[in-house]
């Protein structure tokens, strides 16, 4: 890995959880999720993590700023950045983490106002609020942040984990332990399907009700915790980086893979691609980066406001731009962390900086870059607007490859109606030629007897020897 000193930073691309909410409950085999609301907490720890970034990356004094972006003594610049967040999951609390984290990168300022004409300045409302365009991605319009909640074959992939040996085998090994706990879940099923609600509901109360917090005993929400990382990491995980287990990001992939292209092109203005999501996609992240191979990093959920930076840079030795993998588990984390990668082409034992072609070449064709792919890949046919696509691809081919019968009466008709255009095009040919003659006129041909007249068709060029 070259040191920061060796290679500058040309842009990132960002992944962070939402923050701190309330409760929420989501189906343990479709994922399917309610509606829930962010917390002024949540909202404080993504500011905050907006406020590190800010002091990394718009640092022009610092040996990771970003070179050529609007520095912490500069108002936004809308051309370097894209704000994508998901509109779906969990109602609007990675919207408002998004908005939240935003106000750290760009914080209110003076410098957002305008002098008018008869002198007046005029400061932007709230000190200078400075206003980040975000990008709502709704899932019935846009599976890229949310592609794991409607699919079929997803679903199966589910299905296929509770009912397989290790499951069944884990399921065995904690009943005492989900035994105990039903006292602490105010009436929620207790099983092991049923975990990530477990764990949601138990961490959410400790959070914020002191009576369940003193009651619970020391090692439960621990406990609780392991069984969903094992759980979830399962669930948004596969074998294979192309596998339907891995879905959640693989459909994050094309605008994840154009952001680095554009930010490594030095003609581009994007500087920063920020993507705010829930907690699935960095389990199918981490699963296909490698980064959890070697230990450094477990596979579990993260936390609140946890964040990957993908830095694309430029080292001084080498002509392509290479990618670094950052981590920083919400307030677990005082800074990132950079990790290894490791996937096909790749090992990460001699160096954390991937070359941008060797990453693009592996991911790429995990891709699933419309949602009609989407609709192929998860056997839907109806959701999020596969019938209409579906219907109108099998329109297009229909149309490319139909064609009407003719009827015998209709083809004695078109014959004959053929025959007649090319003998009477022959005729006028031969006519203008001097073959043939009306009257007592005569016209000669310069060419020799034996030369050929050419009829050109829109097929084929027919050779006709001149008598």
């Amino acid at each position: 890995m070259a040191t920061d000193n060796e290679s500058k930073v040309l842009g990132v691309v960002v992944f962070a959880r939402h923050g701190d909410r309330q409760g929420f409950y989501q189906d343990p085999d479709t994922y399917t999720a309610s509606s829930t609301v962010i917390t002024p907490l949540g909202e404080q720890q993504e500011y905050q993590l907006g406020s590190l970034l800010r002091s990394v990356y718009f640092n022009a004094s610092a040996p990771t700023y970003i070179q050529g972006i609007a520095n912490e003594t500069s108002l936004f610049q809308p051309t370097q950045v894209i704000v994508r967040a998901d509109a779906g999951d969990e109602g609007g609390v990675i919207y408002d983490s998004a908005i939240a984290l935003v106000q750290g990168l760009w914080p209110v300022t003076p410098k957002a106002s305008t002098q008018l004409a008869n002198g007046t300045t005029v400061t932007s409302p709230l000190g200078g609020y400075q206003y980040v365009p975000i990008e709502s991605v709704e899932p019935n319009e846009d599976v890229s942040l949310e592609g794991f909640t409607s699919c079929n074959t997803f679903n199966d992939h589910t299905e296929a984990f509770y009912n397989s040996s290790a499951f069944q085998e884990k399921a065995k090994e904690v009943s005492q332990f989900l035994t105990d706990l039903k006292p602490y879940m105010d009436g929620r099923p207790v099983t092991l399907e049923n975990m990530w609600n477990i764990f949601d509901y138990m961490n959410v109360q400790s959070i914020h009700n002191a009576t369940f917090a003193d009651s619970l005993p020391d090692t439960y929400l621990a406990q609780a915790r392991d069984l969903a990382n094992w759980h979830e990491y399962n669930v948004f995980s596969d074998d294979s980086i192309t596998g339907i287990g891995n879905i959640a990001f693989r459909t994050m992939l094309p605008s994840v893979i154009t952001a680095i292209q554009r930010i490594s092109n030095s003609s581009d203005t994007l500087k920063l691609h920020y993507s705010a999501i829930a907690y699935k996609p960095f389990l199918s992240l981490f699963n296909m980066t490698g980064v959890v191979a070697d230990g450094a990093l477990p596979p579990s959920i993260v936390n609140y406001a946890a964040a990957v930076v993908l830095e694309v840079r430029q080292s001084a030795s080498s002509p392509e731009p290479v990618l670094r993998f950052n981590f920083k588990n919400g307030t677990d984390d005082a800074s990132f962390r950079t990790y290894s990668m490791s996937f096909a082409g790749w090992d990460g034992s001699a160096d954390t900086d991937v070359p941008i072609s060797t990453f693009i070449n592996a991911f790429q064709p995990a891709a699933v870059n419309t949602t009609l792919d989407w609709c192929h890949v998860c056997g839907q046919t109806q959701a999020r607007g596969c019938a209409a696509l579906l219907g109108a691809a099998s329109s297009s081919v229909q149309a490319t490859t139909h064609h009407d019968r003719i009827s015998p009466v209709g083809a004695g008709f078109l014959g004959a109606g053929l025959t007649v255009a090319v003998f009477g095009a022959a005729f006028a040919v031969l006519l203008f030629l001097g073959y043939l003659t009306f009257g007592k006129g005569k016209r000669t041909s310069s060419r020799a007897k034996n030369d050929h007249l050419e009829l050109h068709s829109s097929n084929n060029s027919v050779a006709k020897e001149a008598a």
